[in-house]
């Protein structure tokens, strides 16, 4: 890999404000959908949207008609492939208090209500369902289907604990992923439907939401089993929920999902959360943050393959360490090459800022980073392979609250292993260093895409600014 990391990369060119309305807005999607393809040398004019009356928060392109949604305070909106405007669909505003649980549309609250704004944190397409899938912050976090051709609510379902994702008002700390059953052998499940893996923030209220689940995407948006736990019973689950005594020694900790994708058999989520043993370690009582890339099997329904690494990026000497946005990409034949991998193999852009402060407001010193798919199972690989030899520690102190000793255990570590009974969840100690390409310390980057076009790949970053970078292979 060599020369190609010395300067792989170059600022080629930058967007009009004008055109950066919406496309900037594009880079925050936590999902995971094709890029519309545009020409290396963008047209004057591609369309542009504009709104002033709310705040716009996610976006979500079809895969096959390029048609766009987007998730904003209190509305939905459909737009055509060049931004126009085809329909809005109003979410709120809500009489709502964040304290009544279950929410008020289901049983009186003690709690005076009061007119709260609706802020979309989740927009995704499930295709087998051909609907809309929109969370939002009202009612601890409910969602509503919406038919893809005309944003109609086919649903809201809010009577059951299953249905509350997140009280958290926050709108980046939730992402999700959605896995159509004919994608792979699903455990203790009948075919049909699709699967809904859901990270989010929770507020320090454990006793009421997961911060990790797997759930079941059903045909009839009313029914009693939508988004309940994919498998469940007296002992395991479908879900990981941050112990109440993790909250006791931590109260701040939290998990903040940022990018959620998945790639092969496995489902991905990059995060950040509370680095326990700096900020314990802080005579000041600052808190310190870290990012880390979860992984597991996507049909594992009891969780048992659950593993998470540390991410990070050094330029420089200099550490980024708080992960601002990611990218899942298919690479064209020219990066491919000069990475050594086969075209059909994932790589991830990465845009982290400075250090471990500041999560919500991070330095503007930003570094744009690059990762193989192939490196991070690797590393994961070595280290069940290394836990399954009976060396070292689980290593997920946040999680288990005690250091458990990897158990010896003769197992053949494939990549297709999924985990057993024994030996997890398991978290990796060492750093998974990703390759720096262009970093940023003026406006700062807060967004990340990319595209393939001919044998080259192209990546956009988003700053806070508001300005839009084009950056491609100089090889």
């Amino acid at each position: 890999m060599g020369s190609f990391f010395s300067n792989p990369f170059e600022l080629v060119s930058i967007m009009t404000p004008k055109w950066l309305v919406v496309f900037v807005l594009f880079l925050h999607s936590g999902t995971n959908n094709t890029f519309p393809m545009v020409p290396t040398e963008l047209p004057p004019e591609t369309g542009t949207y504009r709104v002033t009356d709310t705040s716009l928060t996610h976006l979500t392109v079809h895969s096959r008609t390029g048609e766009v949604y987007v998730g904003a305070v209190n509305r939905i909106f459909k737009l055509s492939a060049n931004l126009t405007e085809l329909r809005s669909h109003m979410t709120g505003p809500v009489d709502d208090n964040a304290k009544c649980y279950p929410p008020p549309s289901v049983r009186a609250c003690a709690h005076k209500l009061e007119s709260s704004d609706n802020v979309n944190k989740l927009l995704l397409v499930d295709y087998a369902g051909n609907r809309l899938v929109a969370c939002g912050s009202i009612w601890q976090g409910v969602c509503q289907f919406l038919r893809l051709e005309d944003l109609f609510k086919l649903g809201e379902p809010h009577h059951r604990k299953e249905h509350y994702l997140s009280g958290a008002r926050e709108a980046d700390g939730m992402a999700g992923v959605v896995v159509d059953s004919t994608e792979g052998k699903w455990k203790n499940e009948k075919k049909g439907g699709s699967r809904l893996f859901i990270g989010a923030a929770i507020d320090g209220k454990s006793e009421y939401f997961p911060t990790l689940s797997s759930r079941k995407l059903v045909t009839d948006e009313e029914s009693v089993n939508m988004f309940s736990l994919v498998y469940q019973d007296e002992f395991v689950s479908s879900q990981i929920k941050i112990p109440s005594d993790t909250l006791s020694l931590y109260p701040a900790f939290d998990i903040y999902y940022v990018y959620g994708f998945s790639s092969r058999t496995y489902i991905y989520f990059l995060t950040l959360q509370l680095d326990t043993q700096l900020t314990q370690m802080d005579a000041t009582g600052e808190k310190f943050f870290t990012s880390k890339i979860v992984r597991m099997c996507s049909n594992d329904t009891e969780f048992y393959s659950y593993v998470e690494f540390p991410l990070g990026c050094t330029k420089e000497g200099v550490e980024y360490r708080l992960v601002q946005s990611a990218y899942k990409h298919r690479p064209g034949r020219m990066l491919a090459q000069a990475l050594g991998l086969s075209e059909d193999e994932d790589v991830l852009f990465v845009v982290f800022s400075q250090g471990q402060k500041n999560r919500a407001n991070p330095p503007r010193e930003t570094v744009l980073c690059l990762f193989t798919l192939h490196q991070i199972n690797l590393a994961m690989r070595e280290r069940i392979k290394s836990c399954y030899r009976g060396e070292g520690k689980l290593s997920l102190p946040w999680l288990l609250n005690k250091e458990l000793p990897c158990i010896n255990t003769p197992k053949q570590i494939g990549d297709d292993f999924c985990g057993l009974v024994l030996n997890q969840p398991l978290g990796g100690l060492r750093v998974i260093e990703g390759t720096p390409l262009y970093d940023d310390g003026v406006d700062g980057m807060g967004a990340v895409t990319a595209y393939t076009y001919g044998d080259h790949s192209v990546v956009f970053v988003g700053t806070r600014s508001g300005r839009l970078k084009k950056v491609r292979e100089t090889f």
